[in-house]
Parts: C-alpha cells; structure tokens; sequence
C-alpha cells in the first residue's frame, strides 16, 4: 500500500487513474481548482473527492510516497513547489502508469487518429475470448465501467497520446510506455500550440518508434503515407507488418467484411473503422486469438463513446455524435456517414473548439474536409476563444478556409439551434444528423432541437 498524491486529480483519465489506484487499495488523495463531472460524481462516490477545491501545499508532507501530476499544474503550482523541495518522487500521469505496468506485457497503440477505437476493439476481443488484461483507454467502452483498470493481469492495453506528460516533462506521453506490442494508426498534424509545425510533429513519431526496443512487433497503417514513411526511417529494428482496409460491402446499412471465413456482419462502419479493425485483429493474433475468433467477437462491438455513438435513431432521423475535431478525423467520418446512409439528406454540424482548430494558421488544413455532406454547418464560440487566449476569427476566414459549397458558419448558440432546426423540417428524405466536437456546442440540447422531426 502506497500514499499517492495527485495534482490536478480531476481530469478526464487523471481522476481514472486515481480511483484505479484506489480500487487497488492505496491511499489516494488530490487536489485541483476546478473538478466537474463526471469525475466529480466519480471521485465522491469513491470517497476521495477533495472536500475542498484549490491548490494546498500543506498536504504535501513527508509520508507521500509519490505524486501525480496533471498537465493542467502549472510550473509554479503551490503543490508542485511544495513537492520539489522536499524531494518526494514526482511522476506524470504516463511515468506513474508504466511505474504499475513493468512486469506486464505493455501493447501501445500510437497515432493521430484511431487510437481509442482500437484500443475499445482489442479491449471487446480480449474479453470475449477471456484473457485478462488491463487497460487506459481514451472514453468510455460499452461494457466497461471505467476507463482505467490496474490489476495482477498479466496483459496492459494504453492508448499511446503525443500529448506532452506534465509541465516538467515535456515529452509525448506515448514515450514513456515501452511497448513490447505497437501500433502506428496515421499521422496527420495536430496540437498546434505544441507542435507548431508539421515537421516537428511527425518528429515526434520518428523518436517514438526509434526509442522502442528492438525486434517489437509494430503494425502500421499501409494506406497512410506519412506513417509509411516514418516507418520506413525509424522502424528497420522493428518487427514491422503493414495492414489495411479489408474487402466490404453493405448490407442495408450494415456493412459486411468479406473475409477468408466467409460474409462477417459488423456493428460498427465506415472504412476507417474497418481499417482500425485490421490493427485490432493483428495485436489479438500477436496475444494468441485467432482470426476466427477475432471475428466471432467483434460483430458485435458497437463502438467507444462519443466515437460515431448512435444517439437518436428514428425512422425519419438518424443522429450520431463523434470526437472528429482535426481535418483527417473529420473527413473519415463525414465519408463513412455519406457510404453507409447514401439515401439520407447528411447534415454535419461540427464545432471549432481545440485550440488548434480555433487558430486561423491551422484553420487551411480544414480545405474541403466537408464535401461529403449536403448541408454543412461549421459552429465556434467567441468565449472559448478568449479562454483560450486566441485572436478573434471571422466567419468569413472560417468559410473561406473550409472552401465548401453552401457551407454555413455560425457564431451563436441560438442562431445554431435555429439554423439546425430550420434543416431538419425542410428536408424531405430521411436525415442522418452528424455531430462532431471534442466539446458540446456549449451545452446544446439536441433532442429539444430533433424533437420536431421525430414527431
């Protein structure tokens, strides 16, 4: 038993983290300036909810045994301080999580895009064929009652993010993991405030894969030139095997893998989901399930939260939300909609809301991500630019950087709502709805907006 501090425990996988540790029968503690839910609700009901929020560096006393630190701790953090200066071991969330993980088989999944539907895929196989495992997964996966899980299993899934570890360790959090089993899904630039340029970004792959040990088994995505070229520079050591989208068809909306054993029918659809797929069979196969297994399992896995989550299916109106927030995530999953619901009127609502995406130098790399779509809406927020301390954008610059026909731009919730609303009455074919945002389009309330066409 240990008595682990975390510094800024309330973030998305920080606070995972903490009550993983804590299920494990550690003593667990933590402060932050801001704790929302769920892991607000999530830290209470575990009874280790700070009783007060705000920094407090008379906690940080000498019978610590180590502390977390969240990469929202800022550099002068009154705890951070405190820590330093009587030397109590201070990890980033990635250090802590391998510190747990050395005596277990680690298999990494890395990229721009992808990672948390693998990792979700692998975690659906592994479960159905029984093997235990433990697993630091990006959101939420149906039949999982967390996104963290810490026990003897002798088996550990991480979603690899490039993120930097903390304020006092700049590197990516992927570098950190040492995989014995990797996967490299795409790369494609993102994270402009840390990354400023595509090259220094790339870079970031080139040393991951160059600091992994020799002989590691790395399964890469064939059909993304960029990650065909960092392998081909900085994985000759590696065990590298290429994969790629497989043979499908649909099926009435389901899409149909045809493979070796015959049609497999699957929940999940768009072709990169299905190339996802790919990456997830071979790191099974690398665990000893077989194919045939692998297939057996995955129809019916049915995708992570907020990962082309269905949440309104009617028979006028079909309504899925997704993470897509960079130019490649968003164009996979506008084209996926537009082959699976081709019959359908495709309105794709999405939300400028990373700071790289509110930045006008990043905003060109949007050129044409939108073309699937018959109508599309493009929406920001003048307040999460101020948060964010960006300068002002006009949605002239915004539309003009898209280069979409018909595109639409809009800068207020209400005239959001209404312009929304407006699209789905009009319309007389079946809608399908897309919803894109690494945010809520501040806390829209989408079935009030639906509720009409569903009448």
């Amino acid at each position: 038993m240990k008595r682990i501090h975390f510094i800024a425990i309330g973030g998305a996988v920080m606070h995972q983290l903490a009550l993983a540790l804590h299920r494990q029968g550690h003593i667990v503690t933590g402060s932050d300036d801001e704790i929302n839910d769920p892991a607000r609700t999530n830290l209470s009901e575990s009874g280790i909810l700070p009783d007060a929020e705000g920094w407090h560096p008379e906690r940080i006393t000498q019978d610590l045994d180590a502390i977390v630190l969240g990469m929202h701790a800022k550099a002068d953090n009154p705890e951070l301080v405190a820590a330093q200066n009587i030397n109590i071991p201070i990890y980033s969330f990635p250090e802590y999580v391998y510190e747990v993980s050395k005596n277990k088989k680690r298999v990494v999944i890395a990229g721009s895009h992808g990672k948390t539907t693998i990792t979700s895929m692998i975690m659906h196989i592994l479960r159905n064929q029984n093997i235990e495992f433990d697993y630091l997964v990006g959101a939420k996966v149906q039949g999982f009652s967390q996104s963290v899980q810490l026990t003897d299993a002798p088996v550990i899934l991480l979603e690899g993010d490039e993120y930097p570890a903390s304020v006092i360790e700049k590197k990516p959090k992927v570098f950190f993991y040492h995989p014995h089993i990797t996967v490299l899904s795409g790369i494609a630039w993102d994270h402009i405030n840390v990354f400023p340029t595509y090259e220094i970004y790339r870079n970031q792959f080139e040393q991951y894969l160059q600091g992994i040990e020799k002989d590691v088994p790395i399964y890469y995505n064939n059909e993304d030139e960029e990650v065909k070229a960092v392998v081909a520079s900085s994985a000759q050591h590696l065990k590298a095997t290429p994969y790629q989208t497989p043979k499908y068809h649909y099926n009435n909306e389901q899409p149909v893998l045809e493979t070796e054993h015959g049609d497999v029918e699957v929940s999940v659809f768009g072709a990169h989901n299905l190339l996802n797929m790919q990456a997830a069979f071979a790191v099974c196969e690398e665990l000893g399930v077989s194919r045939a297994d692998c297939y057996k399992a995955i129809k019916d896995f049915t995708g992570a939260a907020r990962r082309l989550e269905k949440v309104i299916d009617e028979e006028q109106l079909t309504v899925f939300r997704d993470f897509a927030h960079a130019p490649s995530k968003l164009k996979a999953t506008l084209n996926a909609v537009r082959d699976a619901y081709a019959n359908h009127q495709l309105i794709a609502c999405f939300e400028l809301h990373t700071y790289s995406s509110l930045s006008e130098e990043f905003l060109k790399e949007y050129n044409g991500s939108m073309h699937s779509a018959d109508d599309a809406v493009v929406y920001f927020s003048h307040h999460a630019i101020d948060l964010k301390g960006l300068p002002e954008l006009k949605k002239e610059e915004v539309a003009q950087h898209f280069n979409t026909n018909g595109l639409t731009v809009v800068d207020n919730k209400s005239e959001l709502e209404q312009h929304v609303t407006q699209l789905l009455n009009n319309s007389t074919k079946p809608v399908c709805l897309l919803l894109m945002s690494s945010g809520t389009f501040d806390g829209i309330d989408w079935k009030t907006v639906c509720s009409q066409r569903i009448k």
